[in-house]
């Protein structure tokens, strides 16, 4: 099959759009810890894009999207085959057979992007308190384990794609699965020290409204180049994005004005994600006033759940739960209500508009099993991580600040004044006629 250019074209700048998305995760999560964690914060966002890459290119690719043995049995249904480990026979052969006319390398390259964000979420609800080194191996383990997997059960021809489960662009596969991830993980850690005590507030709302901005931007790829080609579906997901976003971002800051008084940056921010979050399941699925409900149900449900950690004691540090878990479960389980436009075998239209009640149970079904398995597998994962290396770092060394502690840096150079000069946090003393510093 010969190369569609223009297709071909749109997704190889989806993809860099996606891949930007964990950059601007990096962002929204570093803003939102304290000012001496924000370089360890930002770093386990970017070691992700090291370590998946590297996993994907040698078996994550395979375990997702091959099949195994002939696609027809007990195995194939769970995980993919390693027919093209390492990648080569994706750049043997040049075009997707499904009809879309893009090389398997970019799809390939597409699907890595996703792979890579999924794993940089979890990390969030760990901030302030994990061994770097700890993060990148669990990272490996979970990656293979989980997320490979499980986009093979949706996406790769596995049991819940059979049963004709609608995801169009990772509500199951990204949110929940990193959303039940964060919990467990968040178990095995503990509580932050001084956690339900000590203020710990966002250090750097700017950050945290610059990362918002460029996820919503680079969720544009995300979503709308999940179509796989420009077509009309490609044009609903785009328009879909954008209308539960940014009904989600108005409805999270009402939530905020008659609760608390106040409407806040950190809240118009998390509600525009937790809007991107639950239509990314059902952008291609849905009207677009399907999408306004979706995101009002996402805005206001999601402003009440990042507060849940407080009244079940689990200290989950950037509310990955309540807004991906929950997020995700809200666009999820939406689509057996709205789903207006099935594409697949399997797949059907959602009760309210016609449907039959057997594709709401699909899409419960769905959450509650990839929920569970991450849930489980994260929990076990996370117990021989700690009880092998070490997962959690010492007292003094959160008290003192991860970032100088574990990586030698700190993210601002404050500076201290003496006497005698003026000593930097980040390299030797000045004299202090030739450098000043604002107290």
């Amino acid at each position: 099959m010969e190369i569609d250019t223009g297709s071909t074209a749109w997704m190889i700048t989806a993809t860099a759009l996606v891949l930007l998305m964990t950059p601007g995760l990096a962002f929204f999560y570093g803003g939102m810890t304290r000012a001496k964690s924000v370089l360890n914060m930002m770093m386990m966002s970017w070691v992700s894009i090291v370590v998946v890459t590297v996993a994907w290119v040698l078996y994550g690719h395979s375990l997702a999207f091959d099949a195994a043995g002939d696609g027809t049995g007990i195995v194939n249904k769970l995980v993919g085959g390693l027919d093209n480990w390492g990648l080569t026979g994706l750049v043997e052969t040049a075009t997707k057979d499904d009809g879309t006319g893009m090389p398997n390398l970019v799809f390939s390259a597409f699907q890595l992007t996703f792979a890579i964000i999924t794993v940089a979420l979890i990390s969030g609800a760990i901030a302030d308190r994990a061994k770097f080194g700890a993060w990148v191996v669990f990272s490996a383990l979970w990656a293979t384990v989980v997320y490979f997997p499980v986009a093979h059960w949706v996406w790769g021809g596995g049991w819940l794609a059979n049963l004709g489960i609608e995801d169009f662009a990772g509500g199951t596969v990204v949110h929940i699965n990193a959303g039940a991830a964060a919990l467990a993980l968040a178990l095995v850690l503990g509580k932050r020290s001084g956690w339900g005590k000590d203020p710990m507030r966002p250090h750097n709302l700017t950050l945290v409204l610059l990362g918002a901005g460029i996820l919503w931007f680079g969720w544009f790829g995300f979503n709308a180049g999940s179509e796989l080609a420009v077509d009309g579906t490609t044009g609903l997901a785009f328009m879909n994005t954008q209308i539960a976003t940014a009904v989600a971002a108005g409805t999270w800051i009402i939530v905020e004005k008659v609760r608390d008084g106040h409407s806040t940056t950190l809240g118009i921010a998390s509600g525009a994600v937790s809007g991107l979050v639950a239509i990314t399941p059902a952008c291609g699925f849905v009207d677009p006033w399907a999408a306004a409900v979706i995101g009002i149900l996402a805005g206001g449900i999601c402003a009440f759940a990042v507060g849940l950690k407080y009244k079940l004691n689990y200290d989950d540090s950037l509310d990955v739960v309540g807004v991906h878990l929950v997020g995700g479960v809200i666009g999820a389980v939406a689509l057996g209500f709205v789903a207006a436009y099935p594409f697949a075998d399997g797949q059907e239209k959602g009760i309210l508009v016609g449907g039959p009640i057997s594709q709401l149970g699909v899409q419960i079904l769905g959450p509650v099993a990839v929920g569970l398995y991450s849930f489980v597998v994260t929990y076990i994962l996370g117990k021989i991580v700690d009880k092998t290396m070490g997962f959690r770092i010492t007292q003094e060394e959160e008290v003192t600040g991860i970032d100088i502690t574990t990586h030698a840096e700190t993210g601002y150079d404050l500076g201290t004044i003496h006497s005698s000069g003026v000593t930097s946090s980040n390299g030797p003393a000045v004299p202090a006629e030739a450098k000043k510093v604002d107290a």
